[in-house]
């Protein structure tokens, strides 16, 4: 009786090989065929799952948003309030093996969105969705009353997502720069310096 396949770990396993080329090998390395040898199936078995390279990019891409999605929402965050935001601004940094795994696949994959319109969309995707939680961070400043009275929330949303962004990647393209705790405290400072009273957050 032949055995059952399980599609959707086949694709999770394919996604997760494509990152293993594109981490060692460079995206232009990311072909069909190379990621099924490293799949360990033929290309004609992929090719059941992905007749493209750009199919296979925009899942292997998805699968890295999910992840971060799912985790971010599964957390059951206590503490202080300023910890909590931490924690929460901490999933789009590379402060561990898996998340640092999944930001150099996202750099990678980033670079070919100026020329995929595919990849174009749910990068876009993605970068309204963390826009979102660093929006709510800023508007949990607010509603906490630590935030300064003066403070923009639409001009200090879009300055605390560029930090972000920015520490991750120097993080990524200077890991010797940028420890862990490193990060973190930037961020720490960075807000803090948007409240009132340092002791109050």
């Amino acid at each position: 009786m032949p055995k059952k396949v399980d599609h959707t770990k086949r694709k999770i396993l394919i996604a997760e090989a494509t990152w293993n080329v594109i981490i060692r090998d460079g995206l232009e390395k990311a072909t069909v065929r190379e990621v099924a040898k490293e799949a360990g199936l033929s290309a004609g078995a992929l090719r059941h799952y992905f007749s493209t390279q750009s199919e296979l990019l925009a899942f292997s891409m998805e699968l890295v948003s999910d992840r971060v999605r799912d985790r971010a929402l599964s957390k059951k965050y206590t503490g202080p309030p300023m910890d909590v935001m931490l924690e929460l601004l901490g999933e789009f940094l590379p402060i561990d093996d898996e998340r640092r795994v999944e930001m150099e696949v996202w750099l990678v994959f980033s670079s070919r969105t100026l020329i995929d319109k595919k990849l174009h969309a749910l990068s876009q995707e993605v970068y309204t969705d963390m826009k979102q939680a660093v929006q709510h961070v800023i508007e949990g400043l607010i509603q906490l009353g630590f935030a300064k009275t003066d403070i923009d929330k639409e001009i200090e949303t879009r300055k605390l997502h560029a930090l972000i962004d920015g520490i991750a990647l120097h993080a990524l393209l200077h890991p010797n720069e940028y420890s862990v705790e490193t990060m973190l405290e930037t961020v720490r400072s960075h807000l803090k310096s948007l409240c009132m009273k340092e002791e109050k957050a």
